[in-house]
């Protein structure tokens, strides 16, 4: 058998990943002038009260600094506040603030329409493709 790297599928689905967070990250741009980085804490901190740096960052497959540097520049632009954390007084905590949570709320609903244009662009499939994510996802 001889190996062929556009048939290799984790090759795939990290050019497919890349692609649609693309054509996603133009859209949250173009609304709030963010990059992926502050995109992914933003919607990592939404809803999920104060979380630290390194909570974060064991979620959003970004490195420690890359997410110290959105955090920084979000709280600059007064979407999220920082304070120390309650269990931890070595960690600081990061919390959206009301202007934050405001500009969560236009995104969420861009997302959701994205996603609702990625599902039907899919096809038949959309729905398999969306389990098959989850399993590898949660098969750690």
């Amino acid at each position: 058998m001889t190996f062929h790297l556009n048939d290799f599928v984790p090759y795939r689905l990290n050019i497919a990943a890349a692609q649609v967070s693309r054509r996603f990250a133009a859209l949250y741009k173009t609304e709030a002038g963010l990059s992926i980085p502050e995109w992914r804490v933003l919607a990592h901190l939404n809803g999920s009260g104060a979380l630290s740096v390194r909570d974060i960052v064991a979620k959003v497959n970004l490195e420690k600094s890359v997410v110290s540097r959105a955090a920084d520049s979000l709280s600059q632009a007064s979407y999220l506040a920082k304070s120390l954390h309650t269990q931890d007084q070595r960690l600081v905590a990061l919390e959206l603030t009301e202007q934050g949570r405001d500009l969560m709320q236009r995104l969420g609903r861009i997302a959701e329409d994205f996603q609702t244009e990625l599902l039907i662009e899919l096809g038949v499939d959309g729905d398999a493709f969306s389990r098959a994510l989850t399993r590898l996802v949660e098969s750690k």
